[in-house]
């Protein structure tokens, strides 16, 4: 028996009406404050992430799927993230010029990660981005905007995690005191931090082993590093939350793999994941554009992970897919006529969910069905009904006696359960 690949997961039919709610909420939010739908390819040039995310990061080395084009020989990657995607959509198609964009997409990313709860190899993701704003008040907004969002899906103890990276010549000088002082303590690195020392020593501080905690508590911070730009930008973006009553922890330990971060960085984090603790993260990326060959320009975002965001609102969203009214049909004569009527009600009630049967079968086994369909009512033709040019109503989920009804006196009991 042929299975799905290992960490790439089907999403059945019993699980997407709870991804459509989700989805819809994303779409209603983001509408709301004025951000526009893109869609990108899934495969792009395997330069475009080199360049942008960074030669030594683990998702260059270790985790993209990449392959050469058979026709062109061009190496290809499967997109393990959307920054990058969408910033060359936005220079290709001539977004950037005397222009600001608030723009979201969504879709799956691919990785080559170890699978656990709330990672999976193919992933999804819905991402915002934002360009041509400079001050901290996009940066508040991206965070105000989440913030709704989890409050419109019933989420209330989601914690909020901020931190500055500041300027890149701010982490240069950062890197060269984090990788003097990771050094002298070289034996107390783990094998994954001892390989990161000198290629990307800023994700030591990102380290989830517990037996290096205390190291990393002692390391120098970051936030000494930085320009009064990068402190004044940090103090602008600290003072809008606090006047909107947005609960914070300023962690110095908040980094980014990528290299493109700059400045204001964030994450909204849950304690019910297991180690997968990051539901949202995003920050400033304002070199990005002009390191793709674009002119420079000023972009904030965030990313969700939407694997990790049905984990924790299945319990909380009541998806509406159930169908309203299923329709049984007990000759061929009822049969004929049923399909004909299923097509009429459809179009007589907007919106209205209705199963026709198929298959055959008595009467009792149809009834059966329509029940463990989760119908509100069954609508019955027989030959009595034929006769009577009506059609029977049995309401399934309310104590109500059966009626008869002519069609145009359904299609308006129907209306009420839309």
């Amino acid at each position: 028996m042929i299975q799905a690949i290992r960490g790439m997961k089907d999403i059945t039919p019993d699980e997407t009406p709870y991804w459509h709610v989700i989805e819809e909420t994303i779409r209603r939010v983001l509408a709301s404050y004025g951000y526009r739908e893109m869609r990108t390819p899934l495969l792009e040039q395997t330069e475009l992430f080199s360049r942008s995310i960074g030669e030594v990061t683990d998702i260059v080395e270790k985790e993209m799927y990449t392959f050469i084009d058979k026709n062109d020989r061009n190496s290809l990657t499967l997109r393990p993230e959307g920054t990058a995607g969408c910033v060359r959509a936005c220079i290709e198609n001539g977004l950037l010029h005397n222009q600001t964009q608030r723009i979201w997409y969504t879709g799956p990313m691919f990785r080559h990660e170890r699978p656990q709860k709330g990672r999976y190899r193919q992933f999804h993701q819905v991402g915002v981005e934002t360009f041509g704003f400079d001050g901290p008040d996009i940066d508040a907004e991206l965070i105000l905007m989440s913030a709704s969002l989890w409050q419109a899906l019933g989420l209330f103890d989601l914690t909020l995690e901020i931190n500055s990276l500041g300027s890149s010549e701010n982490r240069a000088a950062y890197r060269e005191t984090l990788v003097e002082y990771f050094s002298a303590h070289h034996q107390q690195l783990d094998e994954d931090s001892q390989r990161r020392l000198h290629s990307n020593p800023l994700r030591i501080l990102d380290s989830k082993n517990p037996d290096m905690k205390t190291l990393i508590d002692s390391a120098p911070k970051l936030f000494d590093y930085l320009d009064e730009e990068s402190k004044e930008h940090f103090s602008g973006l600290t003072s809008i939350l606090d006047q909107a009553q947005i609960n914070y922890t300023v962690n110095p330990c908040l980094v980014r793999g990528l290299d493109y971060y700059s400045k204001t960085v964030f994450e909204w984090i849950t304690d019910k994941l297991g180690a997968q603790s990051a539901v949202c993260a995003g920050g400033r990326f304002d070199s990005l554009v002009e390191h793709l060959g674009g002119k420079s320009t000023p972009a904030a975002g965030f990313a969700i992970g939407m694997e990790r965001l049905f984990e924790l609102v299945k319990e909380q969203v009541q998806p509406n897919h159930l169908p309203h009214a299923y329709l049984i049909m007990t000759s061929q004569g009822a049969i004929n006529k049923g399909l004909l009527l299923a097509e009429q009600l459809r179009k007589g009630v907007p919106g209205l969910r209705l199963v026709n049967h198929c298959g055959g079968g008595s009467m009792k086994s149809q009834f059966k069905k329509a029940d463990k369909s989760g119908a509100s009512v069954a609508l019955v033709i027989g030959d009595d009904e034929l006769s009577s040019n009506t059609i029977a109503v049995k309401f399934l989920r309310e104590d109500k006696d059966q009626q008869h009804l002519s069609q145009e006196e359904l299609i308006q009991m129907l209306s009420n359960y839309v």
